[in-house]
């Protein structure tokens, strides 16, 4: 399988290289550079799950996860591990290609928009509203914790980072979905209406999140940035 799959990603005009084990993975990944890896969890000798957890800690490189049909655990496990996409056995390499494709351009939009992971920012403050990227935990004025789905979250902290610049919808759409969020709403409005519910003092006439008409939203507020 692991053969089918780089011959049909080779020739779509994907660079691969097809490892065996995390040895192997280890070593690639010291000798090129690498855009993303499909990771199997179930491996003949070997736990796919530690080595998504060892990938992590050490790398922020985007994974896609393979699992089998049967196995939802191990996809929930994997995208909270930090997997941001997964397939499922049986699946069409025309399938991977397009998620491969689709992970690589949100990771694009993201170092468009997002500041280098080596810069470490602990959370964002504005008006009052604290959000804290390491617990991703959003806390209101009155200091009430307040539940945001992933791809919210995802969205605020792009707004946060972006303050008083124009972000597209096709932006905004694929920074909701990264970290592995499963955003089901196609229209990006739907989900900025739902952010807005929650933060706005007035949703109906916003204050921090404004559109901008046929081009997108930009976050109309002073953001303090925590390290």
């Amino acid at each position: 399988m692991r053969k089918l799959v780089a011959d049909y990603l080779g020739e779509n005009g994907v660079r691969v290289t097809a490892v065996a084990t995390g040895t192997e993975m280890a070593q690639a990944l010291a000798e090129h550079a690498i855009d993303l890896i499909v990771l199997d969890l179930r491996l003949a000798e070997e736990d796919g799950m530690q080595l998504a957890r060892n990938l992590r800690q050490e790398s922020a490189v985007p994974i896609i996860i393979v699992t089998g049909k049967q196995e939802e655990p191990d996809r929930v496990m994997g995208l909270e591990l930090g997997a941001d996409d997964y397939v499922t056995k049986p699946f069409s390499p025309r399938e991977l290609l397009a998620r491969i494709r689709a992970v690589l351009r949100r990771y694009q939009t993201a170092k468009e928009v997002l500041p280098p992971r080596s810069e470490k920012r602990r959370a964002y403050r504005f008006a009052g509203w604290e959000l804290n990227l390491a617990s991703r935990r959003l806390t209101s004025p009155e200091g009430r914790r307040v539940d945001v789905s992933n791809g919210e979250l995802n969205l605020l902290q792009a707004f946060c980072a972006s303050a008083q610049r124009v972000l597209t919808r096709e932006q905004l759409l694929d920074l909701s979905r990264l970290n592995g969020a499963e955003v089901y709403d196609r229209s990006i409005d739907v989900q900025i209406l739902r952010l807005r519910r929650k933060i706005e003092p007035n949703p109906a006439q916003p204050q921090y999140i404004k559109t901008e008409r046929g081009i997108g939203y930009v976050f109309n507020v002073t953001v303090e940035v925590l390290h």
